[in-house]
């Protein structure tokens, strides 16, 4: 089975160094694709965590990739088989730079290899619905390129929940309904309240990444947290919008192993094919000339 993992980070920072380790992997590209071929991911898409070069129009440019070496947007330098989200830093951004901003994303959006926009919702104080985004949902409407929103839980305490509700996305689905909007983590633990913004609008996926930690066995882990994950199935089988999941990692987070034995377990066999595969090309739809370079379709 083919698998695409529409939402990990490529990024070489000593925390994410502590993360991999206790998923039983190295933060580094060799460790990370080995584990692709393993399991058969084929195409993994990163949320740009690293600086970028300097501003060319005086805005304020994106977070991208870097784990395999200094990331060029121009002469693409990461793996073949790695798309990325390029990232926002939302609390640099006002209504005076937005315009400019979505100037400097652009160069980057032009390029096959970004392939959607990130933004790091309660990490910045900042809510989706803000007018200072606007011109990144017109970048994003423009290229036909998803907008990811980091939803629920956060890593640390120092950004704010509030921003990160995934209730907050229902605003912008309607204000921007030719824009795909990604809720990221599928709003854990606000699972319920994601998977109603996105039956109700048809142009809002979910993404299960990030719901997992470490390595160990699935079927254990399942047994163990059996509530959560009914929880889950009977949200998802209610709507019946399986085509609207799709599966991701947050990788360096979870051992590759242990997240796809989860996800099976949690995801009926019979929509595998959608959520493992189908529904990240009908979102990410620059995925597809991609995988054709890779000889994968």
């Amino acid at each position: 089975m083919k698998i695409i993992d529409v939402h990990m980070h490529f990024f070489k920072v000593a925390g994410f160094d502590h993360l991999a380790k206790l998923a039983g992997m190295e933060n580094t590209a060799e460790s990370y694709l080995r584990a692709c071929r393993e399991n058969g991911v084929v195409m993994s898409i990163a949320m740009g965590n690293a600086r970028s070069e300097k501003a060319l129009f005086g805005g304020i440019t994106p977070r991208v990739p870097d784990l395999a070496g200094s990331f060029d947007y121009k002469h693409y330098n990461q793996p073949a088989e790695l798309a990325y989200c390029a990232g926002v830093d939302s609390e640099q951004m006002n209504l005076e730079n937005a315009a400019a901003t979505a100037q400097e994303f652009e160069r980057y959006v032009k390029t096959p290899q970004c392939v959607g926009i990130k933004i790091y919702l309660g990490y910045n104080r900042v809510y989706a619905a803000d007018p200072r985004h606007f011109p990144l949902y017109k970048l994003a409407e423009k290229y036909a390129i998803p907008v990811v929103f980091h939803t629920g839980d956060l890593a640390n305490s120092m950004g704010e929940l509030k921003y990160a509700h995934p209730l907050t996305i229902d605003e912008v689905a309607v204000r921007f309904p030719k824009v795909k909007f990604v809720i990221a983590h599928c709003g854990n633990p606000w699972l319920l309240d994601a998977i109603e913004v996105a039956n109700k609008n048809a142009n809002v996926y979910l993404d299960f990444s990030g719901l997992l930690e470490g390595s160990f066995d699935g079927a254990a882990f399942v047994q163990a947290h059996k509530p959560y994950f009914d929880y889950i199935r009977m949200w998802l089988n209610y709507s019946g919008r399986y085509d609207k999941a799709m599966y991701g990692t947050d990788w360096p987070l979870i051992n590759l192993r242990s997240n796809i034995d989860v996800m099976k377990q949690l995801i009926p066999p019979e929509h595998w094919q959608e959520f493992f595969y189908a529904n990240a090309l009908k979102c990410f739809t620059k995925l597809q000339p991609l995988l054709e370079r890779l000889a994968i379709s």
